[in-house]
């Protein structure tokens, strides 16, 4: 495979910086049950992940989802400490700034959900620009948080590649017109359009030498 020259590399958060999944969807099925009284298996729960939370709550058919995901967002928070970053991230991370290369985020989180994470803290500020839920009328899988982050820093489609776990961030860097790399090492491989299937973080590396 050719491998292209990028100057931008774009990651999601959940699933691809970030281990997060647990917590999520434990917080899920604590939230759920206390609104309306249901319990929800881990295995159906799995559509929440790497989507706003209102949206979730709308799928969910539970009402008032603002007021909802607010109460999740508590519990959330109660269960920060089982959160962390996947191995070898921080070390990839640090490696691509070292080579001058432009790094973003692209994510369904909210500001605070973004600035209030204890494990994402240790290398957010290697990042130049993140895009948030909040920061586009339309979020993923839109094309709307790519082309944000396009508009915001000049890039151009050719040079930025795009990285993620979950079908919305494969349709997203589609949408947009960017590279897309799967993530798998959250949870294997999936029948996911994308231009690289990366199997373990050090994989970046070799696509952007």
């Amino acid at each position: 495979m050719r491998y292209m020259k990028y100057k931008h590399i774009l990651f999601d958060i959940d699933g691809t910086l970030v281990d997060n999944e647990s917590a999520v969807i434990n917080t899920w099925q604590q939230t759920i049950e206390e609104l309306i009284g249901r319990h929800y298996e881990k295995e159906e729960l799995g559509f929440v992940l790497g989507i706003p939370g209102v949206t979730t709550m709308q799928k969910l058919g539970i009402e008032k989802a603002e007021e909802a995901f607010e109460l999740w967002s508590r519990h959330f928070q109660e269960r920060r400490s089982e959160i962390r970053l996947f191995d070898g991230i921080d070390e990839v991370v640090r490696e691509l700034k070292e080579k001058k290369l432009n790094l973003g985020l692209i994510t369904s989180r909210t500001r605070d959900e973004l600035n209030n994470d204890d494990a994402l803290c240790r290398i957010f500020h290697l990042f130049d620009v993140a895009i948030c839920v909040t920061d586009t009328v339309n979020p993923k899988p839109a094309a709307d948080p790519i082309l944000a982050y396009l508009e915001k820093t000049g890039a151009i489609t050719s040079d930025t590649l795009y990285i993620g776990d979950a079908a919305y961030d494969s349709r997203c860097a589609a949408n947009a017109h960017v590279d897309f790399a799967l993530a798998t090492w959250s949870n294997g491989k999936k029948e996911i359009p994308c231009r690289y299937e990366l199997e373990k973080p050090s994989d970046i590396l070799n696509i952007i030498k």
